[in-house]
């Protein structure tokens, strides 16, 4: 698949450049529109990547990293201070491992999950989901599966079920739900820590990971976000194009791979800005700040806009929809497909204001519990600073959600508060701490019911959110 792929792209290459890896003359105008194009097309790839790097960026497994090839099991929900992924959430126990499955297959398993709701996603080098077994899905009982790369053949093990992989990167991530008790982490710890993975030439035997060795270079304190938009253009293609050898582009990738190479951007081969003519290098050098800022307003676009929030159901599978995937990597990387969890997100009141608790409190109203978010799995409210970041607050409470002893009102319906002070007592346990500035919240919704009321359809939707006065 590997081959075909590449040499696919190359051949569409040829077709648009003198040479491969040589970049066509261009206007500096077209250089630059081009290159806003391929900033726009990578950017989940250089995201995955810039991930992988910092979450394996340690010598032993903790509870957020790990080296490549084994997991970082999460023992707590985040707190405030966590940075590794966007929009993390506060209901499921994360448990992370990178694998390269370029040289050999890597083997992936976990024990029986009982009555435990869990959902594992594998995503490819570019972050689309690419298998997603779990209690939706695939079921309770334990399972084993077999991740190959794009050219790998041969056979597996009795009992041992293939997933293959489009690109040498691949990102698993398992999400086990806990009630954030005590005694439910240690549940959750007893699961994970009978998750393995190991090459596929250790089946049978002990594997005994190799040492690992830090890159000193890796920013550990920025976000994965903030990591991937310090890039300038020449490290951000030049990296790009290195990543495109074992993480290949798909075949519906063709038109762009064609036209991204009119300004010497070719997978696999060293993307040297120096060479180019200095107008049109200097054109591309704008590129990263221009697309960026389209990918920043993308947000609004992202999903159907009603009633104050934006839905998206294109996550998981993109196509060349490379925006969507783009905004996917940049804001809520990495994301659950629509019938494992759809997230609804607040962009405005419900006059159509933005949303800023250094100006007004809110609030959410269902009109009964039978109004509240339909899911087979759980749902959850979660509160986000202007960056996908959990807010620091004095009861440390990220989420509200069903499982909290939410008080009901005399007619029957739920009230949740959004603000940046205590509502008092007799509030307190419906009220979600909000910045003192403008918020993000986040509905999740896992397992999504298919049957009216649904989200997946659109016969259900989050209440508008109302200024209090």
């Amino acid at each position: 698949m590997f081959l075909k792929q590449f040499v696919a792209a190359l051949s569409l290459v040829a077709l648009f450049s003198s040479a491969p890896g040589q970049a066509q003359t261009v206007t500096p105008a077209e250089a630059q529109a081009i290159a806003e194009e391929a900033y726009v097309y990578g950017y989940s790839l250089i995201s995955v990547e810039m991930s992988r790097r910092v979450i394996t960026n340690v010598e032993k497994p903790e509870a957020k990293r790990a080296p490549m090839g084994q997991f970082a099991n999460l023992r707590e929900y985040p707190n405030a201070a966590y940075r590794d992924v966007t929009a993390p959430n506060a209901d499921t126990l994360y448990s992370n491992v990178f694998v390269d499955v370029s040289k050999e297959p890597w083997v992936v398993s976990w024990p029986d999950m009982g009555n435990r709701y869990y959902v594992w996603e594998f995503y490819d080098g570019w972050v689309p989901v690419v298998f997603d077994p779990g209690t939706r899905t695939t079921g309770q009982k334990a399972q084993t599966y077999a991740v190959t790369g794009p050219s790998w053949t041969g056979t597996l093990p009795e009992g041992v079920k293939q997933v293959k992989s489009p690109t040498a990167t691949m990102w698993i991530l398992a999400r086990t739900y806990s009630t954030g008790t005590p005694e439910d982490y240690k549940a959750v710890w007893a699961l994970q820590d009978q998750y393995k993975v190991y090459p596929l030439s250790s089946w049978g035997k002990e594997y005994v990971p190799p040492p690992a060795k830090i890159d000193p270079t890796v920013d550990m304190k920025r976000s994965v976000r903030d990591n991937v938009n310090a890039l300038n253009a020449a490290q951000y293609f030049g990296l790009m194009a290195q990543l495109m050898k074992n993480n290949p582009p798909a075949s519906e990738d063709g038109p762009i791979i064609a036209k991204i190479a009119r300004i010497g951007l070719v997978p696999g081969q060293d993307f040297d800005l120096g060479k180019l003519d200095p107008a049109m290098a200097k054109a591309i050098e704008q590129a990263p700040k221009a697309a960026w800022e389209k990918i920043a307003a993308y947000t609004a676009k992202s999903g159907v806009v009603k009633q104050g929030w934006v839905i998206n159901l294109k996550v998981g599978q993109y196509g060349t929809d490379y925006m969507a995937r783009a905004w996917l990597a940049a804001f809520g990387i990495p994301a659950n497909a629509p019938k494992d969890a759809v997230y609804p997100m607040g962009l405005t009141d419900a006059d159509g204001h933005p949303l800023d608790t250094s100006k007004n409190n809110y609030v959410i109203r269902f009109a009964s519990k039978n109004d509240l978010p339909p899911a087979n799995g759980f749902w959850s409210l979660t509160m986000y600073d202007s960056g996908y970041f959990f807010v620091p607050n004095s009861l440390n409470r990220y989420t509200l959600s069903a499982r909290d002893q939410l008080k009901v009102n005399a007619d029957g319906s739920i009230d949740l508060f959004l603000q940046k002070a205590n509502p008092g007592p007799d509030k307190e346990s419906n009220w979600l701490p909000a910045p003192d500035s403008k918020f993000i919240p986040m509905f999740r919704l896992y397992w999504p019911k298919e049957n009216p009321p649904s989200v997946l359809d659109g016969s259900w939707w989050p209440p508008a959110i109302r200024k209090v006065t």
